[in-house]
């Protein structure tokens, strides 16, 4: 594997090298000072030792930016890093540090440096806006790209709405983003905060800092198709998901395709669409008493749908499937199986159910997700259910949290001691609607995408 990679590496050394040749490139760091940079937000120190420009961990500060003066566009970036174990970093770009947004701190796209055993490296970042735009999980390929205490090999293409990071010659992330603030700004070097005393004066370090800014098309690398492209633009499919048979559920601005569950026509009360997101109203926090659920007007079989959420604080909710509007059509939620919404934190219903089987990404009272899964309260995150036939997968941040299947033994037994024991063969419907529940807390969706399998 380790040869493999080497001559991998040098062959794409060798393609950009030959088309360099066609290209200027520009020197960002002289090897000497730091004319041309400037320090943001932290005190975390910045030093020079044999051209090479050496970031030192400190505690009791914020994130610190080393960042160029001059703003980029289009570009391609190389660069070379090494970092120690404990540290985590990123390279930004199209960044920018201005008064009206949070006091001048930094935000923009992020190359992630992750040394650790999650092994994000090559991720994109959007460091104090978005959140997370592209995670290693879109890409375990690329997870063994990161060379552990040695000296590592980035490149990044920023093109257009494009953006494509490498990381030692392997292909990591690709993103189609509109956003007309992420497209042009500075490029910076990062020193993470820290938060264990042991990490006080740890280093990471970056040298043969280089920018192409003319004539990309010479020296862009390839398409690579097997790479998942993510569309960052809110409630749109992008050629490429279009390509794949992905369809919007939610278009941003009107209700069409959705219903009250126990209604003909969508709920007059209790949701609200605002800049682009499908909001449940808070209210009492009560079970489908305000608006109620809402339901697709079509049934789904085989299928992988995609909802991205944001919760309040306390908040409950649920993305159900095989929903038969008939079978509760009293009080409370119409029923289905449920992939759980919850601040497992503060409600207590995380607390119910058996082993954790009402906690965020379970298939409520049923099969719990784990513990230690990866959740940011703060940002959006993407929920994932994929069904094929009885086969069915949760997601929570393209992670899986729940696989299990319909209509087994096992299945009727779990069935047999939950709330839905009442409803005879629950959850083995060969088709039914998606329902997004009504709770009585506020919680956001948007990007509802489905995919006919």
């Amino acid at each position: 594997m380790y040869i493999k990679r080497v001559i991998v590496s040098l062959l794409l050394t060798i393609i950009s090298c030959a088309a360099s040749s066609q290209a200027k490139w520009e020197s960002l760091f002289n090897g000497k000072d730091f004319t041309g940079w400037r320090k943001l937000n932290g005190t975390a120190e910045y030093s020079i030792k044999d051209g090479t420009i050496i970031g030192t961990s400190k505690s009791k500060t914020p994130n610190t930016f080393l960042a160029t003066e001059k703003l980029y566009d289009d570009f391609i970036l190389e660069l070379e890093y090494k970092v120690e174990d404990g540290l985590n970093s990123g390279i930004q770009f199209r960044s920018a540090s201005n008064s009206s947004f949070k006091n001048g701190r930094v935000h923009g796209y992020q190359f992630e440096i992750d040394p650790s055993a999650r092994a994000w490296s090559g991720g994109i970042y959007d460091e104090a806006r978005r959140g997370w735009l592209y995670t290693m999980e879109k890409n375990p390929a690329a997870k063994t790209a990161y060379k552990n205490n040695g000296w590592n090999h980035v490149r990044i293409e920023a093109i257009g709405n494009t953006v494509r990071t490498w990381l030692n010659g392997i292909a990591c992330a690709s993103i189609l983003d509109d956003l007309v603030d992420a497209r042009s700004g500075f490029i910076a070097l990062q020193v993470h905060e820290i938060y264990k005393p042991e990490d006080e004066g740890k280093t990471i370090q970056w040298k043969n800092i280089r920018i192409c800014t003319t004539d990309l098309a010479k020296v862009r690398n390839p398409i690579n198709n097997k790479i998942v492209q993510v569309n960052c633009n809110d409630n749109t499919i992008s050629p490429a998901e279009a390509k794949e048979g992905w369809i919007l559920l939610f278009d941003g601005k009107t209700t069409n395709g959705w219903r009250g569950a126990k209604l003909t026509s969508f709920p007059e009360k209790g949701w609200v669409i605002e800049n682009g997101l499908l909001k449940v109203v808070s209210s009492n926090g009560a079970e489908s008493t305000n608006g109620g659920d809402i339901v697709t007007i079509n049934k789904y079989k085989n299928f992988e749908l995609t909802v991205d959420f944001k919760i309040t604080t306390g908040a409950n909710s649920g993305i159900k499937y095989f929903v038969d509007t008939d079978l509760n059509k009293g009080e409370g939620s119409s029923i289905g199986c449920e992939f759980q919404i919850l601040d497992d934190q503060v409600h207590s219903d995380a607390k119910l159910g058996v082993a954790g089987n009402r906690m965020l990404g379970s298939l409520y009272d049923l099969i719990p997700a784990p513990s230690d899964k990866f959740f940011r309260k703060s940002d959006f995150n993407t929920a994932r259910i994929i069904v094929k036939g009885n086969k069915v997968t949760h997601y929570l941040n393209d992670k899986i949290t729940v696989e299990y299947e319909r209509g087994t033994q096992l299945w009727k037994a779990l069935v047999a001691y939950s709330k839905y024991a009442k409803y005879p063969g629950f959850g083995e419907l060969e088709e039914g609607h998606i329902l997004l529940q009504d709770h009585g807390n506020e919680v956001q969706f948007k990007n509802i995408k489905i995919k006919i399998l």
